[in-house]
């Protein structure tokens, strides 16, 4: 038993650059689902560097998770944030991972109460609420941070940092691709949360925000304009296959169909630990696909988010871009990219190495990547955990400027998102915004 335990430490060693004295902080979670309580597991990790005292989340189970994983006192666990705010301030920071329409109020809420703020993308789903939350978190000078997790990832900061140097010259042109997974699609946008643009958002955004901010952030020039273009190609009812049932326990194809219900949550167990509430079992999986939306035919849904996106940017320098997220892709969120220069090219398809063409020397070298996920936070290729470690260090240290997503930076990759969507829903190129 000791030695399995000094193996979890092992795995949970902080990165060298914390201090040792770093002093510990506390923080609040508003919204404890997949993203929030994910994140807020830092804690558990790391106990002697961040508590978690308080949770608010409309859902009772949801609650039970993070209340039993923090230790937090039952008066602090809330089903409405509304009523923690109205307490003394409770915390140093508040981590805000509601559904993405109710980002925006929390988020200048805890602003207005001193928190610092960690807020999941997107920012909010309307121009006016992002300024909202921006003004909010300037006025009262608390640390902002969105989580764009992509600038965190070891091999996007690899790339930054190659692009400093000027290791490929002058940059011309990047590509960006995000293949989302056929059937993460599916359950994401087809029958999830993020389907309908009126009760969350267009999924350029739900999705793809914090790779337009990744393509911002490498330029590092202002975009002057952009154009887009997509549909949803595949999800809608005149491409249902003659004689689908409504639900796919009822229907003759469940058991081919390539974005079958029963065929990815029951066979396979992909998200079924996000349709069925409490423990987890073949009859809990079934009953959801009886009553929920997550049992519904992809082609019967009452979706309208596009299942396939470009948008293309030109840059101050006459640098110019482009970005393309699709459903239909084997990889599952591995982002491909591809950056020309005049002296060279910067490609990384996954994550675990760059590879850097030198056209001089006509060498090609491949650069591995080290700083991997630590403890519960491995997502996005480690990405997860080096935000919620900067964050950390950032609140800890009072030293902002660690943070690689302010709120300033974060408004204009947003407005950035909000321009493309407009290029594509009004057929037109758009002169990008400030406001």
């Amino acid at each position: 038993m000791e030695e399995k335990e000094e193996e979890k430490e092992e795995k949970k060693k902080i990165p060298e650059e914390t201090e040792e004295k770093q002093k510990k902080i506390t923080g609040v979670i508003v919204g404890a689902g997949a993203r929030g309580y994910g994140y807020s597991l830092y804690a558990v990790d790391f106990p002697d560097l961040l508590e978690f005292v308080a949770v608010a989340d409309p859902k009772e189970y949801r609650r039970h998770l993070a209340k039993k994983a923090h230790n937090i006192k039952e008066e602090y666990v809330f089903s409405d944030w509304r009523d923690m705010i109205e307490l003394d301030r409770l915390a140093d920071f508040a981590i805000i991972a509601t559904q993405d329409q109710d980002h925006w109020e929390p988020a200048v809420a805890f602003a207005n109460k001193g928190y610092h703020i960690l807020l999941e993308k997107p920012m909010a789903v309307e121009r006016k609420h992002c300024l909202a939350i921006a003004k909010a978190c300037e006025e009262n000078n608390v640390m902002f941070c969105v989580c764009h997790v992509l600038r965190y990832a070891p091999h996007n900061k690899l790339i930054k940092k190659l692009l400093e140097e000027g290791r490929i010259g002058r940059l011309v042109n990047v590509n960006h691709v995000e293949p989302v997974g056929y059937f993460h699609f599916a359950h994401s946008y087809v029958r999830g949360n993020w389907r309908k643009e009126a009760t969350s958002t267009f999924s350029l955004m739900a999705k793809s925000c914090h790779d337009i901010d990744l393509i911002r952030w490498w330029v590092h020039q202002d975009c002057k304009r952009v154009s887009s273009f997509g549909s949803l190609s595949e999800f809608h009812p005149d491409r249902k296959p003659e004689g689908a049932a409504k639900r796919c326990l009822d229907c003759q194809y469940k058991d081919t169909c390539t974005y079958s219900a029963t065929d990815i949550y029951l066979r396979h167990g992909w998200f079924a630990s996000h349709i069925v509430p409490g423990e987890l079992n073949r009859e809990a999986i079934e009953e959801s696909l009886r009553t929920t939306q997550y049992g519904v035919c992809v082609w019967q849904s009452d979706n309208d988010v596009v299942d396939n996106q470009v948008v293309n940017f030109e840059f101050e320098g006459g640098v110019t871009a482009s970005f393309s997220m699709i459903a239909f892709t084997e990889k599952l969120c591995e982002r491909e990219t591809t950056l020309y220069g005049t002296e060279g090219q910067i490609r990384c398809y996954g994550g675990d190495s760059v590879v850097v063409f030198d056209f001089n020397t006509r060498k090609r070298e491949v650069i591995h990547c080290e700083g991997t996920g630590v403890g519960h936070l491995g997502g996005h290729g480690g990405a997860d955990f080096h935000l919620m470690h900067t964050f950390v260090r950032a609140v800890a240290t009072n030293n902002p400027d660690l943070i690689l997503t302010n709120a300033h930076d974060a408004l204009l990759s947003h407005l950035l998102v909000f321009d493309a969507e407009d290029s594509r829903v009004q057929r037109q190129q758009i002169e990008v915004s400030s406001t």
